[in-house]
């Protein structure tokens, strides 16, 4: 049985500046955006969202809810500096942590001996120290799976610490609320409502037949989360599938031709990004996204591994002429993949990867015999040349030349 811990900090941002600065710490704070550039609301505290204010909420309707609103741009340097803090004593419990920003990650910690192995304890340990050593408080979900400590998480907040045991599971799910689930949205909400479903003790009544006929893969995902199962393991790592830079401007741009005139500005920015993973992962495609003046949005893309602002400035006419109308945002990006192996293999002491299934290795050279298995085990494909690489004998120290198909 897993143990997991879902841990998410109360209003990070906002959080960080009131303990800086107590004169934030009673009134209605936000971080985000100045309203008369079209900034939104990233985060903000617990007096704001009494008046309705919401993250991702554009700052100027949230000065018509909360006219008192205090809105500064926060320092993201200051927020990562703590985020390390707090994810550094995470680390100190497991290895096993997976972030999902700044503010919140999920740890599992089943194979933990802390506390004889006890989640809670773990936890109400970890928020105890978040809070006094960094002035920062948590709320934590402790469950059997991320689906549960997520929602938990959420339960008791600010400052709360709820735990679903295996044995509580099934009466808990049965009386959530469905959109309460990951990935059910307003209208997939709206949907199940129609076909008179509120909670996940409603959605079981529904045959997976029926889940998949309404909503595709995602009614197999809706079936398991109502019987409240998720083996999704917690992911220590994850792959870029993609980078993007966009931006929202001050005042509407009325033309195809005011849009293209940006493409340069943002490309740049795009490259500037790229060339912090260009190491290790490569181009597989371009896309383009629009959001219009009326909020409505579209993206463009296209798959290929060449680059320029010809390419982009094709794909965003294509998709201006979808809207056709003002535009308040634009923005570029790459889907990436990992770096094949490129021409050539190999120039130096080291056999690449591709030769070395089933050979011996002793301080990063070949043993001596075992060239022939090497080369037994490298792939042979029809179409590619015969290519020369060189690795070096261990014993006699010198470098032998070896042909191999790749």
């Amino acid at each position: 049985m897993k143990k997991i811990i879902h841990c998410d900090c109360d209003c990070f941002f906002a959080a960080v500046e009131m303990r800086d600065k107590p004169e934030y710490k009673n009134i209605p704070l936000a971080i985000g955006g100045r309203a008369d550039r079209r900034g939104v609301i990233a985060t903000c505290n617990y007096p704001a969202r009494q008046f309705g204010v919401r993250s991702a909420m554009a700052t100027a309707h949230a000065l018509k809810l909360c006219p008192s609103l205090t809105v500064i741009p926060g320092e993201m340097e200051k927020y990562r500096n703590v985020s390390a803090q707090i994810m550094q004593i995470y680390r100190e419990v497991t290895e096993c942590i997976e972030p999902l920003s700044l503010d919140e990650a999920y740890l599992d910690v089943s194979g933990s001996n802390l506390y004889k192995g006890s989640a809670t304890r773990i936890a109400q340990m970890l928020r105890s120290r978040v809070l006094q050593e960094t002035g920062i408080t948590i709320s934590a979900g402790v469950a059997p799976n991320k689906f549960l400590a997520k929602v938990a998480s959420d339960w008791n907040k600010p400052d709360g610490l709820c735990v679903i045991t295996p044995d509580q599971v099934e009466s808990f799910v049965e009386n959530l609320p469905v959109r309460k689930l990951h990935g059910v949205g307003s209208k997939t909400a709206e949907k199940l409502q129609s076909m008179g479903v509120d909670t996940c003790g409603d959605l079981k009544t529904l045959a997976l037949s029926q889940l998949t006929e309404n909503f595709g893969r995602f009614g197999q995902r809706l079936y398991e989360l109502s019987r409240g199962v998720d083996d999704r393991d917690v992911v220590t790592h994850r792959v870029r599938k993609s980078i993007s830079v966009e931006h929202t401007f001050a005042a509407d741009l009325l033309s195809l031709d005011e849009c293209l005139s940006h493409i340069p500005e943002l490309y740049r920015e795009l490259q500037q990004r790229f060339s912090r993973y260009q190491d290790e992962r490569s181009i597989q495609g371009l896309f383009v996204k629009l959001k219009f003046s009326d909020f409505t949005q579209t993206t463009i893309e296209h798959r290929t591994m060449d680059h320029n602002v010809l390419f982009f400035s094709d794909l965003m006419t294509r998709g201006y002429k979808r809207g056709n109308k003002p535009v308040r945002l634009l923005g570029l990006g790459f889907r990436l993949k990992d770096l094949p192996l490129t021409e050539p293999l190999l120039q130096g002491p080291f056999l690449p990867g591709p030769l070395l299934q089933g050979a011996m290795l002793q301080n990063g050279m070949l043993q001596s015999g075992m060239l022939q298995s090497a080369m037994l085990k490298a792939p042979r494909l029809k179409g590619f040349p015969l290519k020369n690489t060189f690795y070096k004998n261990k014993e006699s120290e010198g470098f032998q030349q070896l042909s191999f198909w790749y």
